[in-house]
């Protein structure tokens, strides 16, 4: 590349553009494209595959214009953290993850609790419940006795009367391991709000910290009642679960740890802000537990300063960058809505 000449160089990314059988529901098959059809015919070409694996997604998942600008400006495949996470579990690296066990760790000295939060669905948007599934066997294999699930409830990317089924799988993997119990139950709507809200993230935190809220002595059967209340599982008003003796389960409290498993950030925040900002004000938190640790599963906020699971992935020697290094000018044009794919992920998410 040191010797490259001055020749003018054209990389066109055509978002939507895809290859697929001709027919009525092929609409690049349909339309006009003299000038492609020309190119074709006239020089060599090939096809890349543009979803699943080959661009870091998980298998069945279709690629977005994110993704494609991230691994096209990486010049390799960059797994989203759902899929990085995915592979953790899979190949057995989830279990030496140093932010995971460290908190665990200060439970055990501690003879504390661990608090799970995050959205229980396999949505794979925000979450996914095997994630959950995998972090409650790794507390069963270290020997965590008091281990407990704060479920916010989906219906947004999963259908709205759903939970009912992640809540049966959740308490029936909880049996098989011998570990873990569900604590409180919250609908999207209020634990995991994103516009400051702040009157709903209250309501879901009166219920884990306060124990304040509807209560219920079975969590399967608490998702039923919200249903005939007709709540779907988005809206489930934040409920306590309690015992016998009408007192919680368990409220969160100080020497506890909490695990935020939810892998995308944006819904996460705020929660993480009223347990983590000594100076929060937006409510009133009451008695705010001084927590052993709460580790995010990925970074929520570059200003946060929890231990993160999986930290954000450092990109070295990105086209852009190499063709800079090598002193080759480069002139980026998109339209306004696409101005963070020709820059921020084009750049490697920087």
């Amino acid at each position: 590349m040191q010797n490259h000449t001055n020749t003018p160089l054209l990389l066109a990314i055509l978002d939507g553009w895809g290859v697929a059988d001709d027919g009525p529901a092929n609409a690049v098959f349909l339309a006009d494209t003299p000038n492609m059809d020309r190119w074709q015919k006239r020089y060599p070409h090939t096809t890349l595959i543009a979803h699943n694996g080959m661009v870091g997604l998980p298998e069945g998942q279709m690629g977005n214009s994110e993704v494609g600008h991230l691994n096209i400006g990486a010049g390799r495949i960059v797994y989203q953290d759902y899929t990085r996470i995915n592979l953790a579990v899979k190949e057995g690296e989830l279990v030496k993850n140093p932010a995971l066990n460290a908190v665990m760790d200060k439970v055990l000295a501690a003879d504390g609790k661990l608090h799970f939060l995050g959205l229980l669905s396999d949505g794979g948007v925000h979450s996914h419940i095997s994630h959950l599934f995998a972090l409650l066997a790794m507390c069963n294999a270290k020997g965590l006795d008091n281990v407990y699930v704060h479920c916010f409830m989906d219906g947004r990317d999963t259908p709205p009367s759903s939970g009912i089924g992640y809540m049966k799988q959740l308490v029936n993997e909880m049996k098989r391991l011998g570990c873990g119990r569900v604590a409180s139950i919250s609908g999207r709507f209020w634990a995991m709000d994103r516009d400051k809200r702040w009157d709903r993230v209250e309501r879901a935190w009166q219920a884990m910290v306060h124990g304040r809220g509807l209560t219920a002595v079975d969590p399967v059967q608490a998702v039923a009642d919200a249903y005939q209340r007709g709540e779907t599982d988005e809206f489930i008003v934040p409920t306590v679960l309690v015992g016998e003796d009408a007192s919680p389960v368990v409220t969160i409290n100080d020497n506890d740890g909490v695990i935020f498993y939810n892998f995308r950030a944006d819904r996460a925040r705020e929660l993480c802000h009223a347990f983590g900002d000594e100076n929060f004000s937006d409510f009133d938190p009451g008695r705010r537990p001084r927590l052993l640790d709460l580790v995010t599963m990925t970074e929520y906020d570059a200003d946060f300063t929890f231990p993160v699971a999986f930290p954000p992935q450092v990109l070295t020697h990105i086209l852009g960058e190499e063709l800079s290094r090598h002193g080759v000018h480069q002139l980026r044009i998109a339209e306004t809505e696409k101005y963070a794919h020709v820059t921020y992920f084009f750049n490697g998410g920087e």
